[in-house]
């Protein structure tokens, strides 16, 4: 299975918003590496999509064409800040880049979102709730 996963640990989540949080109380399995060839064909489709090609999307974070055929193709594993500098680049989020590697359906976004909403006071919940509505 080339680069997958090798381990998985098991943890609890804790989170103190009990009534908004559904995570609370499961078990969830974090991967412990990768999977490189999806992330570089997940990299290779934005690109793609979004009418680029190895060679603009090298110029844009400053690296050679062959390393971003090599991330695509997994022949070799993307830094941190290449997959940040390749999202920024390609106007995406790293969540995007790497949704199919979540176990969990909830994505980072999703979490965010949630802690971001727990904050807000009733009334301005209320409101979020009526501009959610109407997108």
């Amino acid at each position: 299975m080339g680069n997958f996963i090798t381990t998985e640990l098991l943890i609890q989540s804790v989170y103190k918003n009990t009534h908004t949080d559904n995570l609370k109380g499961k078990v969830i399995h974090l991967q412990t590496e990768l999977d490189y060839a999806a992330l570089g064909r997940r990299i290779k489709k934005t690109r793609q999509a979004k009418g680029l090609t190895q060679s603009n999307l090298a110029d844009k974070v400053f690296c050679n064409t062959s390393h971003i055929s090599n991330i695509e193709n997994n022949h070799t594993k993307v830094s941190l800040n290449s997959l940040l500098a390749i999202s920024n680049a390609l106007d995406t989020s790293v969540d995007s880049l790497l949704s199919d590697q979540f176990k969990n359906p909830t994505s980072a976004l999703d979490v965010s979102l949630v802690k971001k909403f727990n904050k807000l006071t009733p009334e301005k919940k209320r409101i979020a709730i009526n501009i959610l509505d109407v997108l």
